[in-house]
C-alpha cells in the first residue's frame, strides 16, 4: 500500500512552525478540515512514547471522533513519526524542512485507511495544512 502525501510552505521561522504544530493550544485552531468542523480539545505528549489525542467534531453535533496515537520517532524541529490507533496500526510521518530564512516546508505521509477514497483522505488531510498554514500567518 503506497503512503498519501502532503505538503505546504509556511511562512514562519521554524521554532514559530514547531510550537504551533505541537502545542493542544494551537492544534484546536486549526486541526480541522472544513469550516463546519472543529477541534475542541487536543492532547499532546511530543516524546517517543508518548501519546497524542485530537477530537474533530462538526459544529452541529452530528459526528465526533477522536484521532488517537503513539510517536515513534521525535527530532526536535525535523521529524515526527507516529502510528495511529486502530486494528491496522497505520504510520504517519511529519518532516519540517527550513526553506531559506522565514519559511518552512511539511511534508505529511501517512498510510492510507480503506473507509475512504484515497483522494478523499488527500484532500481533507492537505485542508488541514492549509488551516495551519492560516492559523500561522494571522498569528
Amino acid at each position: 500500500m503506497q503512503k498519501i502525501k502532503v505538503e505546504t510552505i509556511i511562512k514562519g521561522d521554524i521554532e514559530k512552525v514547531w510550537k504551533f504544530w505541537n502545542e493542544p493550544e494551537h492544534i484546536t485552531k486549526w486541526a480541522f478540515a472544513s469550516d463546519d468542523w472543529e477541534c475542541p480539545y487536543a492532547e499532546n505528549d511530543l516524546k517517543e512514547g508518548g501519546r497524542f489525542l485530537t477530537r474533530m467534531s462538526a459544529k452541529d453535533g452530528s459526528s465526533s471522533f477522536d484521532f488517537t496515537g503513539t510517536y515513534t520517532k521525535v527530532v526536535p524541529f525535523e521529524k515526527i513519526e507516529y502510528i495511529m490507533d486502530g486494528a491496522d496500526a497505520r504510520a504517519g510521518v511529519i518532516t519540517f524542512e527550513k526553506v531559506g530564512e522565514d519559511a518552512v516546508k511539511i511534508i505529511e505521509e501517512f498510510d492510507p485507511e480503506n473507509e475512504n477514497p484515497e483522494e478523499m483522505q488527500r484532500t481533507g488531510w492537505q485542508a488541514i495544512l492549509v488551516n495551519f498554514q492560516k492559523h500561522i500567518e494571522e498569528n
